[in-house]
Formats: structure tokens, sequence, C-alpha cells
């Protein structure tokens, strides 16, 4: 039974060591996706070219990617966390192996240049955008590594039909490599205990929810956590028979969010799986 396991930008490399021991020693197959947007935004400002974060025409929060800010982009996920995240896996024990999904084509998708936002109640157009969507998954790389008894560590950026580096979401690029891996469970990790009623307020924990409920929940969600529930419903939609909020935060986050915590969304509404 296949687990992937996304490693929220939010969490510090540092700071994650016992996530990290916990990730190196699991038992059984597990493939980790991860972010690096804090990383990213601190980089980009030390060179000089802070980050613009704007809202799409469809209400989401992204990171505007011009081509400079591609640059940064590889540094810091490519280079930076992928590779200390891989040394600190090898260092307990793990045969990990960093992966950006540009490599072997594992994720492909369409550049979008142009992107529609809304800025001060008003719609404008951004140019030269290298950012994009996942359109196909190929997940033999991915799958010869877990039969060979590794660890992949998988990060964005995609790569383009016309063979350039695209910005895609972390959340729906780990979605769908758990529906073409046939993982069983994925767990997306991040600095708050799940989802939140109130973002403010940790004691309005959403514990349950059903796919058929993500939608409702949608117009309420604010920031990443509309995101992250569009992710948990792909890969519902894709197989996946659940997906867990959770906090990678504490002493036992892998644990503790596969004994039930955090939020679990699952197809139909139902109890956490055995672990």
């Amino acid at each position: 039974m296949t687990t992937v396991v996304k490693v929220g930008g939010s969490l510090e490399v540092d700071e994650a060591g016992p996530l990290i021991a916990e990730l190196a020693g699991f038992d059984g197959p597990l493939l980790i996706v991860h972010g690096a947007h804090l990383q990213l935004d601190r980089l980009a400002a030390e060179l000089g070219h802070p980050p613009r974060m704007v809202t799409s025409a469809r209400g989401e929060v992204t990171r505007y990617t011009d081509r400079r800010t591609m640059d940064h982009f590889l540094m810091a996920y490519c280079g930076l966390v992928n590779k200390r995240l891989v040394e600190a896996l090898r260092r307990q024990g793990a045969d990990a192996v960093g992966l950006s999904a540009m490599d072997g084509g594992i994720a492909t998708g369409r550049r979008r240049p142009d992107l529609r936002i809304v800025e001060a109640g008003r719609s404008r157009m951004l140019h030269d955008n290298h950012a994009g969507g996942i359109e196909r998954l190929d997940p033999s790389l991915l799958r010869l590594l877990l039969d060979t008894g590794r660890l992949p560590v998988l990060t964005p950026p995609a790569i383009s039909d016309q063979g350039e580096a695209i910005n895609v979401d972390g959340d729906r690029l780990a979605a769908e490599v758990a529906i073409a891996v046939g993982a069983e469970r994925l767990l997306i990790l991040m600095n708050v205990p799940g989802l939140l009623g109130d973002p403010a307020d940790p004691s309005t924990l959403i514990p349950r929810l059903g796919r058929e409920q993500i939608d409702t929940h949608l117009p309420l969600a604010r920031g990443r956590a509309r995101v992250k529930l569009l992710a948990a419903r792909r890969a519902l939609e894709g197989g996946v028979a659940a997906v867990v909020l959770g906090d990678g935060r504490g002493e036992r986050p892998l644990r503790h969010a596969l004994d039930g915590a955090g939020t679990w969304i699952t197809d139909p509404e139902g109890r956490p799986l055995a672990s």
C-alpha cells in the first residue's frame, strides 16, 4: 500500500527533524512530494526580486512566475530544499532520491503565459508567466524507484510541451502522483492542525469530510486551504481512498496523522484507514 506524503513549503527543513525521522523509518512504500515557498521567498528577496503573490480570476492565490522568478524557483525547490531533504533522509538511513517533476517527463503540462488576475477589484492581465497546469503524469520512473526500495523525493516544476520549466501547484502534483502510482492515501502536511473553520482558531478544526462536502467548504476556504481542498477532491476522484490535511509539526506528526488527527477526507465519509 503506497502512501504519498506532501511536505508543505511552510515547514522549515531544519525544524522538521521528527517528521524526517518518521519518513525515513516508514514501513511500506512511500513517496514524498515537497514545496519550498518560504525558502523561495527568502532567496528572491535576498536577490532583489521579492515574490509577487496575486489573486487569479478564479479566486486562487498564486505566485506570478516571470523568467527571473523561475530561475529562483529552480534554485530553491530543485536545489536547496530538495537536496537538503535528501541529505537529511539519507542521514537517517533512507535510500532517498531527489527529483523534480521535469525529470524523465514525470509531469507534463501546458504553460499559461498570460495570467488574468484581480487587483484592487479590477481585472487585469499579466504576461510572461512561467506557470501552468499538469496534463499528463508518467509514473514509470517513480515506480522503478519504488520497486527497487528507494524513496523518491519529488518537487515542482513540471515540464511544458515546449520543453520549458513551469511552476505547478505542489498539492495538485501530489494528488496526480498519488493517483498515478495507485496510492491508497495522500497526506498533506502543513503548519496548521488541518482544515479550520476559522484560520485564526485551531479549535475550529474540521475532523472529517466526505467528498460530497468539499464543494460546500470551497467558498469559505481562504488562501492555500482552497487549493488543498481542490487537490483532495482530485485525488479522491482519481481513486485515492483517503486524503489527510494534517499538521507536520510536533514530535510524531506522521503517526498522529495516520492515527486520525487532522482533517480526514474520504469518499464516502468514513473512518481513517488502518495504518
